[in-house]
């Protein structure tokens, strides 16, 4: 197994916003559950237009995951688009994860 350099970040970035029926189904507890199973820092909240948006960080491998669980959500939600960038790592994200 070869090692990774040192001098790229070990910790990223990642901004969803997922559509669909994802609100009033219990999708911000289990996103929150999901993060902080993942040991993940950042938020998860309820957006006006009906959508959700998830800001996490950590290793890009759990920030994997994550993405995977937001792609299906819990049952009784339907994930019709997923919209997610990534980047580097912000700096102001509360951990553990939170819902707000």
């Amino acid at each position: 197994m070869a090692e990774v350099g040192g001098s790229e970040p070990t910790t990223r970035g990642l901004e969803a916003v997922v559509h669909g029926r994802v609100q009033g189904v219990g999708f911000r507890w289990f996103v929150q559950r999901a993060a902080r199973r993942l040991g993940l820092a950042g938020w998860v909240a309820n957006q006006p237009d009906g959508s959700v948006r998830v800001r996490a960080a950590g290793p890009a491998a759990e920030l994997e995951r994550l993405t995977e669980a937001l792609r299906s959500g819990p049952p009784g939600a339907r994930v019709e688009r997923l919209a997610v960038e990534r980047g580097n790592h912000p700096e102001d994200l509360p951990h553990p994860f939170q819902i707000r």
